[in-house]
């Protein structure tokens, strides 16, 4: 199902319809500051598990997720005050952050690792998402089968409506991930330069 959501002033009947979807361990692809993401509950491991199949990604890769805010990150990451002041200074906004991971992350999105990728995207459907189902929500990117990020929501409908619950569009998309940046030894460390500028820390 393909649903119209305004990116400004998104409508409480659809965000409440894709919270309620991944509650019940269903999968959504919705929009954020950089790409669109593949979604689904952090703590429901049927969505994960799905995820994992509609990506035919390794296990052994990690996912990572979207936090509402910082408050938020601490439940779910160990946030240190170098962390915090950096994070601070960029969020919401383009960034992943990679961080220790507290116990509430599913051991199945961080295999052999002890650190998680999180992110609080500077996107008021991303936002409405998170608040109203109160939990983290995975996010990876939406591709196509030559593994070209896809931009366009209607043509991700068409792709994965056996396999989505619910596609929001908030319109097109730009095809540039988030910038990634490792802060767990209270140093940045730019793992990945994407849309959020990284100039400060080269």
């Amino acid at each position: 199902m393909l649903v119209s959501c305004h990116p400004q002033n998104p409508q409480m009947r659809w965000i409440k319809k894709a919270a309620e979807i991944l509650q019940q361990g269903g999968i959504i692809i919705y929009p954020t500051d950089t790409v669109y993401g593949l979604g689904c509950d952090l703590l429901n491991k049927k969505g994960i598990d799905r995820i994992y199949e509609i990506k035919k990604r390794d296990r052994k890769q990690p996912l990572s997720f979207i936090c509402a805010d910082l408050k938020h990150i601490s439940q779910y990451a160990q946030v240190s005050d170098f962390s915090y002041k950096v994070m601070k200074k960029l969020l919401p906004g383009p960034y992943t952050f990679i961080l220790k991971a507290s116990r509430l992350v599913p051991k199945m999105i961080i295999p052999k690792r002890q650190t998680t990728g999180i992110r609080v995207p500077d996107n008021l459907i991303c936002q409405a998402l998170v608040s109203e189902l109160g939990r983290p929500i995975i996010s990876t990117s939406v591709k196509d089968d030559r593994g070209e990020i896809m931009t366009n929501p209607e043509e991700m409908e068409k792709k994965f409506r056996h396999v989505v619950d619910i596609v929001l569009d908030g319109g097109e998309s730009s095809a540039t991930p988030s910038t990634v940046l490792n802060l767990v030894d209270d140093v940045v460390e730019i793992i990945r330069i994407g849309k959020g500028d990284a100039t400060a820390f080269q």
